[in-house]
């Protein structure tokens, strides 16, 4: 038994090795190329395009978890709050809670929610996720980050079979049973 888990972990190690190996490769062929093109006078087309429109982003980027952004998760938190204190779940949560979503949510400089997405969603109910969108959607403006400016920040919604909810960011915890 010893001897065949031994040989997965050896053979797991080279494939992954291999695959780093290629990953990297595969950054270096892209920079070379960039080089050349610079060598001749002529930029990629894709930065023409990001130099045409510098506001775009071509990339999502989440916002690295600094304590200024968990700090404006709370104040977005609470905004939440205050416009659904209905819909706020009273207490500690169950520890069954029905659905557990991650959600990605983009902000402008003034607190405007630009889109939101997830990076967790329940196969189990599909129908949350859309209706968290919405409630963020219909909260926008959130207050303004300040000097964080535009930027992308990380909560999780804790959602039961009702429809109400806590946020990770103000979560008053989850019961034992």
């Amino acid at each position: 038994m010893a001897e065949p888990m031994r040989r997965y972990y050896l053979l797991s190690g080279l494939v992954l090795s291999l695959a780093l190996s290629s990953l990297l490769a595969g950054c270096g062929l892209f920079k070379s190329d960039e080089k050349e093109a610079a060598k001749e006078g002529t930029a990629p087309v894709v930065e023409k395009a990001a130099e045409a429109n510098s506001d775009v982003p071509t990339v999502r980027l989440i916002s690295a978890q600094t304590p200024a952004i968990k700090s404006y998760r709370k104040i977005a938190a609470a905004h939440i709050y205050k416009i659904y204190p209905k819909r706020i779940f009273k207490g500690k949560i169950p520890p069954l809670v029905y659905a557990v979503v991650v959600v990605e949510t983009d902000v402008d400089a003034n607190g405007k929610v630009i889109n939101v997405f997830y990076s967790r969603v329940p196969s189990h109910a599909p129908e949350v996720p859309p209706k968290i969108a919405e409630l963020i959607k219909e909260a926008s403006p959130l207050p303004s980050p300040g000097k964080l400016g535009a930027h992308t920040y990380v909560e999780t919604w804790l959602w039961d079979k009702g429809g109400n909810f806590q946020l990770d960011s103000l979560t008053l915890g989850q019961r034992s049973r």
